[in-house]
């Protein structure tokens, strides 16, 4: 249920009617949007009478929302929900590019692909220090060594930091960590998800499992911000076909119905959806135009002898090809 208040309600009044809610077991979320003052109601409204509360002197009306997903809802937040990751923000017409290679193999390499990736123009530093591998025999990152090699190219480059939670008797390790990724493969370990959103307010880059649907992957943000961190940025990586040619199929549909659908940021992964260094290009731009807050790409300074997912990694020089052909993007269609 939401609560729609009216314009120049007395504040005094509207704090009556959240106590009247909390006194009902009820949580009231303010959400204070351009042109529209929304108070959302979490909890079990199945008793709440709509008609007391719309005869309230400052309520202009109350909706039933009908989908399962309350506070991932746009009808709750009405405007976009801006993130602030480590001083760089996303979503709400703020775009951001999160480059980095798909695991933290070195110092060397660490600082040398953040530099080369802040160069070009990304705006956020991705690097896996725990990697979920489909194979026990396949190298599975460097654990707390890999995240310090993280925050020295943070020093180095200041850009924020963003890697994988698999665990959450790791998370103590993330306390310098500006975003934290939950991967596909997680999107549905609903106590990880209840844990990571009851713990710590960073926000939380949610990927999309790859069998899962639109309302399952807002159910699961849902999980995230109804424990009480409301920092979420939805990730489209990619879905299992029939198809073969790629490793993952691309539904950027997506963005445009997610955007219909909720108020939290957007990002596509197209390293991830395609599974080939030729494709991320022509991928990351259309993402780009159709609307998407920002992209994940995976960047090696030497794809060939990468540890894990070489195929699908721009070199440096690809990755700054990449970034001057978004740039025309966005200036043609979003300045």
């Amino acid at each position: 249920m939401i609560i729609l208040i009216k314009k120049g309600a007395d504040e005094a009044q509207v704090e009556n009617l959240k106590g009247l809610l909390k006194s009902k077991n009820i949580e009231p979320h303010v959400s204070q949007g351009s042109l529209q003052t929304v108070i959302g109601c979490v909890g079990d409204v199945a008793e709440l009478d709509p008609g007391l509360i719309e005869a309230l002197d400052v309520v202009e009306s109350v909706q039933r929302i009908q989908e399962p997903y309350k506070a991932a809802n746009r009808k709750f937040h009405p405007d976009d929900s801006v993130i602030d990751c480590g001083g760089v923000k996303i979503g709400g017409g703020a775009f951001s590019v999160i480059a980095g290679p798909c695991s933290v193999e070195s110092e060397e390499q660490i600082v040398c692909v953040a530099k080369a990736v802040k160069a070009a123009g990304a705006t956020m530093l991705r690097g896996g220090a725990f990697k979920p591998r489909t194979s026990p025999y396949s190298f599975q990152g460097l654990g707390k060594a890999g995240l310090d090699m993280l925050l020295t190219a943070k020093k180095e480059t200041g850009l924020p930091i963003v890697t994988e939670l698999m665990d959450f008797q790791h998370i103590d390790l993330f306390n310098d960590v500006d975003v934290i990724q939950i991967g596909a493969r997680n999107m549905q370990n609903f106590n990880l998800l209840k844990e990571v959103g009851s713990y710590t307010k960073k926000p939380i880059l949610l990927k999309r499992g790859m069998c899962a649907t639109l309302q399952e992957l807002l159910m699961s943000a849902e999980y995230i911000m109804a424990s009480g961190n409301e920092n979420v940025i939805l990730c489209e990586r990619g879905i299992r076909t029939y198809e073969t040619a790629m490793r993952n199929t691309l539904d950027l549909a997506v963005v445009p119905a997610l955007r219909r659908l909720t108020h939290l940021p957007v990002v596509v992964d197209p390293s991830h959806a395609t599974g080939y260094a030729y494709l991320v290009d022509p991928v990351a731009v259309a993402a780009t135009a159709i609307g998407a807050d920002g992209l994940i790409i995976e960047v090696h300074n030497d794809p060939p002898h990468a540890k894990c997912d070489g195929a699908q990694s721009q070199t440096p020089a690809m990755f700054e090809a990449t970034m001057q052909r978004i740039a025309k993007v966005r200036k043609a269609l979003f300045a």
